[in-house]
């Protein structure tokens, strides 16, 4: 009698573990990235995180994890630039280990190029090698909140200083290694100090042409030990000719860059308040892309049913090109949890939470 029960046991955790891997089979067909973009957690948060990838985001078959680790973690090859009680070494390996386990692939995420402050605070790169600064002459304190009199948003790294890449290159080595991944994303979002008049290196050069200098550099790199560089697709949009504007496209003419960057990068496009389809853009050009919501669930619903219709609708050469979602958030790990897992605090309609819950209900009906 024990030998009949374990046997249907057996044979029901087999057929469970079937369909669990035939919807999984159905949604790549339909969405083959099904992606989110989030901070990594505080050391102390980790646990709630490890709780999250396990009871939310595998079930509903996510397949990338795209960690913002920036300074959090403990660094060897560069300490002077970790935060304090950064993510360790073991801890890393806790969470590749429960990726791995769920088919998660996972993209660490260093902001590169841009976003190398915000507002009064200087960050780890620029702080601890003020020589890499793009603009020195623009003081963050002056920061009084957007606009401000120095048109101060976020500071960059000059791409020509000759010792740059000797500090990046070791941190994206570190950290890819640690990850046990052959994927890494640079940001490159929201560049807007590029090129600038008063760089004695940058100064007269073409915005287009350093910017895709700087990606090739980063792609070059990675395509060494055979991984792939996934960037923000913003600053190759052209921002006056479509409408976008300034900050989902470029208004400082680096768009024509993506003439002059290898095809082979992966293009995460980024749009929060409109479902713009650029994602065509991307594709004609000859690249993967995912587009990317953030807090708008009708937006991001909207942008999964276009993804979903390129991919059904694009010739055959261009279909594989159209890769699926990633949701991203944009407030720390810790405090998204909390959100995610108390309701109650995220009422409003607006709300990464609730946008990232509608995205799996939706991911559950496609299966």
């Amino acid at each position: 009698m024990r030998t009949i029960v374990l046997s249907i046991l057996f044979l029901g955790l087999t057929l469970m573990s079937s369909f669990s891997q035939t919807e999984a089979n159905r949604l790549d067909s339909v969405v083959p990235v099904r992606g989110l973009a989030i901070a990594a957690p505080s050391a102390n948060g980790l646990p709630l995180f490890l709780q999250f990838i396990e009871e939310e985001l595998a079930p509903a078959h996510f397949n990338l994890l795209i960690l913002r680790v920036d300074w959090n973690y403990n660094y060897t090859s560069h300490p002077e630039l970790k935060d304090p009680n950064p993510l360790t070494l073991a801890d890393v390996r806790k969470i590749t280990a429960v990726c791995k386990k769920h088919g998660i692939r996972i993209a660490p995420q260093i902001n590169l190029l841009g976003h190398q402050s915000w507002a009064k605070t200087t960050y780890a790169l620029l702080r601890e090698y003020p020589e890499f600064d793009e603009t020195p002459h623009v003081n963050t304190e002056h920061y009084t909140g957007w606009p401000n009199p120095d048109g101060l948003y976020c500071k960059s790294y000059c791409p020509l200083h000759p010792d740059v890449h000797k500090v990046v290159f070791a941190l994206i080595d570190e950290l890819t290694d640690a990850f046990e991944t052959d994927l890494f994303h640079a940001g490159m979002d929201e560049v807007f100090y590029i090129g600038d008049d008063k760089c004695p290196r940058c100064s007269g050069h073409d915005k287009a042409e350093l910017f895709a200098g700087e990606v090739s550099v980063l792609r070059n790199h990675l395509a060494l030990t055979g991984k792939r560089l996934l960037i923000w697709g913003d600053r190759l949009i052209d921002g006056k000719t479509t409408g976008i504007g300034a900050w989902e496209a470029s208004m400082n003419h680096t768009h024509r860059a993506v003439d002059l960057i290898p095809k082979d990068v992966f293009i995460c496009d980024w749009h929060y308040e409109r479902p713009d389809q650029t994602a065509v853009y991307f594709a004609m050009k000859g690249f993967d892309v995912a587009t990317c919501p953030w807090r708008r669930p009708e937006v991001a619903l909207a942008q999964l049913n276009d993804m979903i219709r390129f991919r059904q609708s694009a010739t055959p050469q261009m279909r594989g090109r159209f890769q699926g979602v990633i949701e991203t958030v944009w407030s720390g790990a810790d405090g998204f949890l909390k959100n995610y897992y108390n309701p109650e605090t995220y009422t409003q309609a607006v709300s990464d939470a609730v946008t990232l819950k509608k995205l799996i209900e939706a991911y559950k009906q496609l299966r």
